[in-house]
C-alpha cells in the first residue's frame, strides 16, 4: 500500500499549455500532472528533478506557456496504505485496467477519517502491483454513497492514457438518478462549481468556481419525482448533486443538497417509508466508456441499478400508476 507511489526514476514529460501562461510552475504542473499532489511536485522541483526547457526553476517561478517539462519522478515511501481483503465486484479485468462496480458506502481513496476500508485498500490486496501506479490506479472517484462504475489503471502506461482521456473529456460517464420534482424535458446545466463560501464541507455554484457542465434527459416522470439519465462533460466534486439542486431538482436522499423531504400527496405508507428510509443520494454510475489504453479500441460497460434504487424506483412507479 503506497500513496501516490511510482516506480523509482520514472520519466514524465509534457508541454505546458499556452493558456497557463503567467501561472506558477507548481500550479501549472499540478494541472498537467493531476495524479500527483502539488506538495509532491514542489518537492521534486526543489530537489532538481524537474526541468523546464532544460532549466531548473523554483516552484514560484512563472511560466510562459509552451515549455517542455521533464520530471524524474521518484518513489515516496513516507505515507503508505495497507492492503485489505475487501470484496470487490470487478466486472472486467485485463493486463491494463479493471472496471469496478463500487457499492454505495465504500470510500474510493483514503483521506481524513478514512484511512482504511477503502476501495484503494481493497485494490492493493487484489493486485499488489498497483503500488507502482499513482493512487493505486484510481483515475476518477465516486462519492462514498454513489454506486456504480469506476476504471482503475493497472499500469503506468494505462494510467497516463486514462488521465489524458479524462482531461480531454473523452471518458464517457453516464449516471442514473432519482430526483425531486417533475421535469418537463432534458437539458444542460452549465454553471461553475467551487467550495461553498460558508459551509466549507459543501460545494456550490459560485462565480469564481471551475467550469462545470452536466447534461440530463428524462427517462420517466412520476407524480412528484423524475428518473433521469445524466452525462458528465466535466468532473467536479459533487457535480451532479450540486447541479441538480441548483436547478431545483435535488437528488432523493442527498444528505448535503437534498433539502426538505417531499412526498406525493396521498401516497401510501410503503412509499413514505422507502423515501424516508433512503439515506444516501439516489445516484448510480450506470455506464462507462473509454478507448482502451493498449489497443485504442472503444469499450463500454453498463451495470443495472443496485437493489435500493430499484426498490425506490418501483415504489415511485407503483404510486404513479395507482388508480390508472
Amino acid at each position: 500500500m503506497v500513496k501516490e507511489a511510482v516506480t523509482e526514476g520514472q520519466r514524465l514529460t509534457a508541454i505546458i499549455p499556452q493558456e497557463m501562461a503567467g501561472m506558477r510552475l507548481d500550479q501549472a504542473l499540478a494541472s498537467v500532472f493531476p495524479a500527483y499532489s502539488r506538495a509532491r511536485l514542489q518537492d521534486w522541483i526543489r530537489q532538481g528533478q524537474v526541468t523546464v526547457n532544460d532549466r531548473r526553476l523554483r516552484p514560484r517561478d512563472k511560466i510562459q506557456g509552451g515549455e517542455s517539462v521533464e520530471i524524474i519522478a521518484t518513489a515516496d515511501e513516507r505515507v503508505t496504505w495497507r492492503a485489505e481483503s475487501i470484496p470487490l465486484n470487478i466486472i472486467y479485468e485485463d493486463e491494463a485496467l479493471f472496471i469496478v462496480n463500487k457499492p454505495a458506502g465504500l470510500v474510493a481513496h483514503p483521506g481524513a477519517g478514512n484511512h482504511a476500508g477503502t476501495l484503494l485498500n481493497a485494490l492493493l490486496s487484489h493486485a499488489p502491483e498497483l503500488t507502482s501506479v499513482p493512487r493505486a490506479g484510481i483515475v476518477h472517484r465516486l462519492d462514498k454513497d454513489t454506486s456504480g462504475l469506476l476504471v482503475v489503471a493497472r499500469t503506468l502506461i494505462a494510467h497516463k492514457s486514462l488521465v489524458e482521456q479524462l482531461q480531454a473529456r473523452a471518458l464517457k460517464r453516464e449516471y442514473e438518478a432519482l430526483v425531486y420534482g417533475v421535469m418537463t424535458a432534458g437539458g444542460e446545466v452549465n454553471a461553475p462549481i467551487g467550495r461553498h463560501p460558508v459551509h466549507r464541507t459543501r460545494m456550490a455554484v459560485v462565480a469564481a468556481g471551475k467550469p462545470a457542465v452536466t447534461h440530463y434527459r428524462v427517462i420517466a416522470r412520476f407524480r412528484e419525482h423524475s428518473h433521469i439519465r445524466v452525462q458528465l462533460e466535466t468532473g467536479r466534486t459533487h457535480q451532479i448533486r450540486v447541479h441538480m439542486a441548483h436547478i431545483h431538482h435535488p437528488i432523493i436522499g442527498d444528505p448535503l443538497y437534498g433539502g426538505r423531504l417531499r412526498l406525493p400527496k396521498g401516497c401510501n405508507a410503503e412509499l413514505i417509508d422507502i423515501i424516508r428510509g433512503f439515506k444516501r443520494q439516489a445516484l448510480h454510475a450506470a455506464q462507462l466508456g473509454l478507448h482502451h489504453p493498449l489497443t485504442g479500441v472503444w469499450q463500454q460497460w453498463e451495470v443495472s441499478l443496485p437493489r435500493d434504487m430499484s426498490e425506490l424506483l418501483a415504489a415511485l412507479r407503483a404510486d404513479a400508476n395507482k388508480g390508472n
